[in-house]
């Protein structure tokens, strides 16, 4: 029986950090599984910093798209896959689709075939790894809390992330939210121990 963990939170909340925890006392060993494209310095240096906290004995493996099939392509199968994270890899296939600077934006079927590839990639995710049986803790972006994004092309991103997340948090065994560096655990919610007095 394998098992999910999603992990949200929005910029440099500590989600990452913190699914790294979660890794280090998961089943071993532990591939990290990284989105990330190094296209500029400040990319490069964020991509620097996550390698730097990374335990030696990890492996990690760099799939901007097509997770599955990477994944399926592993002779040893890991223990757990840390996914970091899935706000770039929606980004990875919206700037396919529509490249980096729409002149007029993504069109609604530019937004349905991006609706569609996320699909197939979460799909494909869980197929890998239920054949694979190994565990997953999935890094992503809480990005529905803030004001509505100017561009067609950021409400797009938001749209797209926010499904994919739920799709995932329904299927997960537990979902962590991260706020200042603190873990809230959402998924299996929390027994309360009293009661508050209105």
């Amino acid at each position: 029986m394998t098992a999910l963990t999603l992990v949200t939170g929005g910029a440099r909340s500590g989600k990452s950090r913190f699914a790294e925890g979660l890794a280090r006392q998961a089943r071993q060993p532990v591939l990290y599984l990284a989105t990330a494209e190094a296209l500029d310095d400040e990319m490069r240096a964020r991509i620097r910093e996550h390698r730097a906290r990374r335990p030696a004995d990890w492996v990690t493996l760099e799939a901007r798209r097509e997770l599955g099939a990477a994944l399926a392509r592993l002779e040893t199968p890991p223990g757990t896959v840390l996914l970091d994270d899935l706000g770039l890899l929606v980004t990875n296939h919206l700037l396919d689709l529509c490249g980096p600077v729409p002149p007029t934006g993504p069109t609604p079927e530019t937004a349905r075939a991006l609706d569609d590839a996320l699909d197939a990639e979460l799909a494909s995710l869980e197929g890998a790894q239920t054949a694979g049986g190994w565990d997953a803790i999935v890094v992503t972006n809480e990005v529905g809390l803030g004001i509505v994004p100017a561009t067609p092309l950021g409400r797009v991103f938001r749209d797209a992330l926010g499904r994919a997340n739920q799709a995932l948090a329904a299927r997960a065994d537990a979902v962590y939210l991260l706020v200042a560096g603190l873990p809230l655990r959402i998924k299996p919610a929390p027994e309360h121990t009293g009661t508050i007095d209105a």
